[in-house]
This record gives structure tokens, C-alpha cells and sequence, in this order.
């Protein structure tokens, strides 16, 4: 195939894994990051597994194959920014993967976050990542932003395992 990238699609709601599983039938490469939630339901408690961006899945495709990735139920459209295909970097998605890999607490939000402080984590699980951080609600955050979605992730790393690059 020529020119693969990572597309971003969009879902109908609460449809991601099942569009997800449709398009690896078709022989696609699909990455669909989870992350596992403990919900709270009136006479139980149940760990329940989620999109971590709701609605979003990646699509690792041509430009010219697009097309058949609307062709499964599920799937609305391809994200859209300024009139061009929305696409994420092949090391945005390594990023994301390495970071639900070691299991941290990961949030996520949507839109602008002012621009944090360069930093290097220099111990715990996610040792060795470079990126920014940011304050909190009096708790730091090491940001990875999606741009192509318009998501950040947020990760609490304690003070300790941060160290301000120049």
C-alpha cells in the first residue's frame, strides 16, 4: 500500500470496539486504546473496559482506502481539521500505547490546555518520556496531546519523577 497513516475515526456512540473488531475482519490495522473503569451500580461493583477517547478509533490506511473504512456499521466519518483528513503520528499512537501499557491512571480532555512547563520524567513507569506539565487543581499532570483529535491525556506524576528541561 502507499502512504499509510494513522486516520482518525469517528463512531457511533459506544460503538468503538465493535467497529474496531469489523475493521481487523477486513484485514485493516486498527488501534483502539482501552482503559479499565471500576463502575459503581447499585447492588455491585464491575470493572468495565472503555474507549479512552470516546467515539475514537485509529485506522492505520491510504488515503484511497478510506472509503472502505466507512463501509462498516458503526462507523460515521473521518475526523476533519481545516479541510484536510485529520492524522496522528505514529509515535503520538507509541505513546499513547506505552503509557495504558503500565497502567497509570490516565484522564483525558477535550479542547485548549494552556501550555505547560518542558519537563523529562526521570522515575517511575513512564521514566524517560519527555513532554510538558502542568498544574492542576494543586496536582501535576504530564500532558500528551492529540492534536489531531483534539484530546489530551493527563497523567498524575508526583513532583519527585519530574525534572524541568532548560
Amino acid at each position: 500500500m502507499n502512504d499509510l497513516k494513522w486516520y482518525v475515526l469517528y463512531t457511533t456512540s459506544r460503538a468503538e470496539k465493535k467497529v474496531a473488531q469489523r475493521l481487523r475482519e477486513k484485514g485493516l490495522e486498527v488501534y483502539l486504546p482501552i482503559i479499565e473503569e471500576l463502575r459503581q451500580w447499585s447492588d455491585r461493583k464491575k470493572k468495565v473496559q472503555k474507549a479512552l477517547f470516546n467515539g475514537y478509533l485509529f485506522v492505520k490506511t491510504s488515503r484511497a482506502n478510506l472509503w472502505e473504512s466507512l463501509q462498516v456499521p458503526g462507523a460515521v466519518k473521518f475526523v476533519h481539521f481545516a479541510g484536510e483528513h485529520a492524522t496522528v503520528r505514529e509515535e503520538e499512537i507509541e505513546t499513547i500505547q506505552r503509557i495504558l501499557e503500565t497502567g497509570v491512571a490516565v484522564e483525558t480532555e477535550s479542547g485548549e490546555i494552556e501550555k505547560g512547563q518542558q519537563v523529562k520524567i526521570v522515575g517511575g513507569a513512564l521514566e524517560g518520556m519527555e513532554g510538558e506539565c502542568i498544574n492542576k487543581g494543586n496536582k501535576d499532570y504530564f500532558i500528551i496531546r492529540i492534536p489531531g483529535i483534539a484530546q489530551n491525556m493527563l497523567v498524575n506524576i508526583p513532583r519527585k519523577f519530574l525534572q524541568v528541561m532548560a
